[in-house]
């Protein structure tokens, strides 16, 4: 039994349930008035059970055309269809909305003139491609409105063969202004910020809590560690010296805990020199990777830096000699006088003055004179340890502090002693100097020049610094009175 037997039967069936009563046994009744009558009256709620079943399958196929209908007019993008000559087929709602015109009146006309004229090229190389290829193709145009105004607009256009055999463009519609607009403020923003960076003079980097480099920014290339391609991808530690990388990433921790690092300074050394660089990092939170991420801004500062050091070395070093001056000795006193009571142990304070001077400045000037003073300076310091200090007094007067010499007064007075023996021995040698006359001929010019020398020890603190030096400057002079060329060491009175 076929599908149509059974349906036929379960019809009849149903529409025999459907009788309020039955006039005949049909399968007994031998009257066939009666089974004729029957089956006319069964034919009947057939024909009404069939009509109706079709009077409802209209009203769904009504409802879905208008929900069809609703969708395709009412989509948020507009729907179209071209010919191959660029004539518009058919358009909805929301496709003629978006033109600015009314929906009857696009029909059988050229889509084209709707494409901005700067866009229209580009227009027709797109359409033609459409209709040589089988795929979805893509294009974003700039589209005038009936009334003037424009909007940028997205096409994914497909072409496909209707019913009839016809081939034509289906076209997707958006309106991508907003978007448009959006990427505009952000081109905006970026040339904006290309332009700060281009007016910063500083480097500009980001990176994880390892220190690798995610980004690289900036216009002061000469002063990258290392090309930018070299960066990425890379930690500061394989790309930083040792002690450099050590404070980056310790001012990224800092970030990390405090959301910012201000001041850290790191030294990079290349072919050029020394260079100096402050730190400033800030701490960010990425949306996609929820991970930390720093900026870190490089500020060079190697000219201040230098400039701090000149005035350093202007406040405590003579400009002359190099030597520290009268305020830094104050300090290093001060603070052998310290490793004095700590180590429990003498120093020593030799306080100088040169013999015989003032005649060469008489004869051949000044300029001269301080070369004499710059060779002075030289003799001392090669008599003396690296963690002595010679300094220039002022003048031609010079002290030099012998730091931790022995627990034992009788060895550190001895050990002082050779010390400035070896300085006098040094300074009794003669002094050549190539120079230029008055007629500007150079002339060699040689000196003797020797030195008096009074000396103290100190212990702990047991005196002010102010008293040692002026001990050992009483000392000077008694080697001084006694001739020159003289040691003297200090003898309190009684």
């Amino acid at each position: 039994m076929n599908k149509k037997s059974t349906g036929q039967d379960k019809l009849r069936k149903e529409a025999e349930a459907k009788l309020p009563y039955s006039l005949v046994d049909t399968k007994k009744s031998a009257v066939p008035s009666n089974r004729l009558l029957h089956e006319l009256r069964v034919h009947q709620i057939e024909l009404n059970m069939l009509s109706e079943a079709l009077r409802q399958s209209q009203i769904e196929l009504e409802n879905s055309r208008r929900r069809y209908v609703d969708f395709y007019d009412f989509a948020p993008v507009g729907y179209l269809t071209l010919s191959h000559e660029s004539i518009i087929d058919e358009i909805n709602l929301t496709g003629a909305m978006l033109l600015g015109v009314e929906r009857s009146m696009l029909p059988h006309q050229l889509f084209t003139p709707f494409v901005a004229k700067e866009d229209r090229d580009r227009w027709q190389r797109h359409f033609l491609s459409v209709q040589k290829s089988d795929k979805i193709l893509s294009c974003e145009l700039l589209l005038l409105r009936d009334d003037g105004s424009h909007f940028h607009a997205r096409l994914d256009c497909l072409q496909v063969v209707r019913a009839d055999g016809l081939p034509v463009v289906r076209i997707v519609m958006s309106n991508i202004t907003e978007r448009k607009q959006t990427e505009e403020k952000l081109r905006i923003s970026n040339l904006r910020f290309e332009a700060i960076l281009e007016a910063v003079p500083d480097l500009l980097f980001e990176v994880d809590r390892t220190g690798r480099y995610l980004n690289v920014w900036g216009n002061r290339g000469d002063l990258l560690a290392a090309s930018e391609n070299m960066l990425l991808g890379r930690t500061v530690e394989e790309t930083l010296p040792l002690s450099a990388a050590k404070e980056v990433l310790a001012a990224i921790s800092e970030a990390d805990m405090n959301k910012q690092s201000f001041g850290r300074q790191v030294k990079l050394t290349s072919s050029k020199g020394d260079s100096w660089f402050e730190l400033s990092v800030a701490k960010q939170q990425s949306a996609a990777t929820h991970e930390a991420r720093f900026i870190v801004v490089s500020r060079n500062i190697t000219e201040r830096k230098l400039a701090d050091e000149e005035i350093h070395r202007l406040a405590f070093y003579d400009t002359l000699t190099q030597l520290p001056n009268r305020r830094l000795l104050n300090d290093r006193l001060v603070q052998a006088m310290v490793a004095s009571k700590r180590n429990n142990v003498y120093g020593a304070l030799l306080f100088m003055d040169l013999d015989n001077f003032k005649p060469l400045n008489d004869t051949h000037g000044h300029e001269t004179g301080d070369l004499l003073l710059i060779e002075v300076a030289h003799r001392i310091s090669r008599c003396v340890r690296e963690m002595d200090t010679v300094a220039r007094f002022g003048g031609d007067e010079f002290v030099v502090i012998l730091r931790e010499l022995d627990a034992d007064k009788t060895k550190s007075t001895k050990l002082a002693s050779i010390v400035a023996n070896k300085i006098c021995t040094s300074l009794a040698i003669p002094y050549e100097f190539k120079i230029r006359n008055k007629k500007g001929k150079e002339v060699t010019v040689e000196h003797h020049c020797t030195a008096s020398i009074g000396m103290v020890l100190f212990f702990k603190r047991e005196a002010s610094s102010e008293e040692v030096i002026n001990w050992a400057d009483s000392a000077m002079y008694q080697a001084k009175e006694a001739g020159g060329n003289q040691i003297r060491f200090y003898k309190p009175k009684p």
